[in-house]
């Protein structure tokens, strides 16, 4: 896998924690840099360690999946990359939650949106053991690095413009995670060459 696109993979990971960010971001009174660095780390440290938990998991079973370890990525890919679309395109999330709770950084919140926001990353880790150029430890902290510029970044947007880069954040993550998936099923396939 290049660097290209792991970096890719990593933006489309981190749109999620991105668009949680916009959000927090509406709900603080003032974005500052510890604002910033608090949802950084929490979302980019969580988003940086699922794929590892994933890759060992995946690599304890590599011996009983080899043979359809591409249309599994595929899949996984495929399924996250739809339901981020079909979050970005659902009506009901239009508006974040931005009442006086939702602007806390309280370890317990922080904690549960990390969490949730990372789900997918355990599932792409799932797929990283399973295809032998990948260097875990290379695109674990790359995905965390990517994440917590995208979540600081996040933050401070959702506190000067509001909701309406959100969806369009989470529909790009998705679109991204479906090509990735089509790529490596069509590269196994022996379709393309990249």
């Amino acid at each position: 896998m290049t660097l290209f696109e792991l970096f890719i993979i990593a933006v489309g990971l981190s749109m999620d924690a991105f668009a949680v960010a916009i959000c927090k971001g509406l709900a603080v009174k003032k974005a500052g840099i510890k604002q910033m660095a608090l949802a950084g780390l929490w979302f980019g440290g969580f988003q940086g360690l699922m794929p590892f938990i994933g890759y060992l998991l995946g690599s304890t079973f590599e011996s009983y999946i080899t043979k359809i370890d591409h249309w599994i990525a595929f899949v996984l890919l495929g399924i996250i990359g739809a339901n981020m679309i079909k979050e970005a395109l659902s009506k009901e999330d239009d508006d974040c939650n931005c009442d006086g709770k939702a602007g806390s950084m309280a370890v317990k919140e922080m904690f549960t949106l990390a969490v949730a926001t990372s789900i997918d990353a355990l599932a792409v880790g799932v797929t990283f053991a399973l295809l032998p150029e990948v260097n875990i430890g290379a695109a674990v902290g790359f995905i965390g690095i990517i994440t917590f510029a995208f979540s600081a970044v996040g933050i401070k947007i959702g506190n000067i413009f509001g909701v309406k880069f959100k969806s369009k954040a989470e529909l790009a993550g998705g679109i991204i995670l479906i090509l990735m998936g089509l790529k490596i099923l069509l590269e196994h396939l022996g379709v393309i060459n990249f």
